[in-house]
């Protein structure tokens, strides 16, 4: 495989992240109730979409599943795992 075709990613599978901007809410996927994704909620990163967006496990305070939703990097932010 040539260094060309892979593709440098910021973040990596199952990264704790902080959501900086919310997600468009056509694309948001609730696992249970829909409750509002608002910057400053945490999450996973579940995959990298191939269009290069990140698909998010979004979490609430106790770590329970809330949703899934696509965002760009510009979106999201490392979190320092505790």
């Amino acid at each position: 495989m040539s260094p060309s075709s892979i593709m440098q990613t910021k973040f990596k599978r199952h990264q704790s992240v902080t959501i900086l901007q919310a997600p468009d809410p056509e694309y948001v996927e609730y696992y249970g109730d829909a409750v509002p994704i608002i910057p400053g909620m945490h999450g996973r990163i579940n995959i990298l979409l191939p269009n290069g967006q990140y698909h998010v496990e979004i979490l609430d305070e106790h770590g329970e599943l809330l949703a899934y939703a696509p965002f760009n990097e510009e979106q999201l932010e490392a979190r320092k795992e505790a």
